[in-house]
């Protein structure tokens, strides 16, 4: 009795947490919006965003990961830990924050549905996961990849940019232009495109070391230490950018942000410990939906038709690709046929 109580609960504070993990991640993108159309630089968040991120980090990876710690770091895990501070840290935030800035974060948003498809090709692409066309499931995932591509693309052509009022509220300088827009698209595109590789890349890491909150914790460090230099050599300085805020101000904002990142990260790694990934995977469109009710009510982004097909026909792939993974799962499990392996990345 006690039992099926316990895990009723736990089900429920898992399924809750997780809705509003993602309710998280959408406001997070309008936090977003909103303080770089402050004057804040792209760069300087990034920096001292994961700086604090890491700093947050370090004393859970101390305390639940520290016997996992290989005792030997390599030169090929020290390349491993470059490349992903590198892509995951400096390269795909940056282009986050730029496609946010030039189109909304509703689109935005709607960009990570991307991911598991991409995830699969690189994953096939690299022979991590094996792929064949004769596997329904593989050409399930195929499919809903190319849909979830559609509906990206949908998004980017059929959406009529108009500058939000929030921006105009607050003296935003960039011209929002169709062709603002669509730059804004291909940042979000490209962003996704590097952070599949990174997932891919970060699961072939911990095969030597199988401690996420560590990497996550050096990763970010040396993302943080990375984009500073970046910063220093394209724009001269290490600068905050043209806040008209005091420092503390400036201190509690991206405090605030990396607080809710890491608290969401711990929890969703909770989450596929105790449910595994596939769950954590099904409920990302919810940030969309978050994300677009959000900036539909507080600043007036309407969506048009054309982005809210492009969304459904992103949702809808995402489901393709999630269903064709379980389901190759539970084969593998029974047959175990010659042609499909279970995949590396779930």
């Amino acid at each position: 009795m006690f039992s099926l109580a316990g895990s009723f609960f736990e089900d429920f504070l898992i399924i809750s947490g997780l809705l509003l993990v993602q309710v998280a991640y959408g406001a997070n993108n309008i936090f977003l919006n909103c303080i770089l159309a402050l004057g804040f630089d792209h760069l300087f968040l990034i920096a001292t965003g994961s700086f604090i991120g890491a700093v947050i980090m370090l004393p859970i990876a101390i305390v639940l990961e520290r016997k996992k710690w290989p005792k030997k770091l390599t030169s090929t895990m020290m390349v491993q830990f470059g490349l992903l501070a590198l892509g995951g840290v400096t390269m795909f935030q940056a282009l986050l924050m730029l496609g946010i800035k030039r189109t909304t974060p509703a689109v935005a948003s709607a960009m990570p549905n991307l991911v598991p498809g991409f995830v699969f090709l690189m994953a096939a692409i690299l022979r991590y996961e094996k792929f064949s066309i004769w596997c329904k499931y593989s050409m399930a995932k195929v499919l809903g990849t190319i849909v979830c591509l559609g509906g990206a693309i949908a998004m980017s052509f059929l959406q009529s940019p108009a500058l939000p009022k929030m921006l105009t509220i607050l003296n935003a300088t960039y011209d929002n232009t169709y062709k603002d827009w669509m730059m804004g698209c291909f940042y979000l595109l490209a962003a996704i495109i590097i952070v599949s590789c990174i997932m891919v890349l970060q699961a072939a890491t911990m095969v030597n070391f199988p401690a996420p909150f560590s990497l996550y914790v050096l990763t970010t460090l040396m993302g943080s230490i990375l984009t500073a230099f970046v910063q220093i050599i394209v724009e001269g300085k290490f600068d905050v950018g043209t806040p008209n805020l005091s420092i503390l101000s400036i201190i509690s904002i991206i405090a605030a942000g990396s607080a809710v990142s890491s608290i969401c990260i711990v929890y969703q790694t909770w989450c596929v410990s105790k449910k595994g990934p596939l769950l954590v995977s099904i409920f990302s469109p919810v940030q969309t939906v978050c994300a677009t009710s959000f900036s539909t009510i507080l600043f007036g982004q309407a969506i048009g038709v054309g982005s809210s097909i492009g969304m459904i026909l992103m949702f809808i792939g995402l489901y393709i690709v999630l269903w064709a993974k379980t389901k190759e799962g539970v084969q593998s499990k029974k047959s175990m046929p010659l042609d499909v392996e279970k995949p590396l990345l779930s």
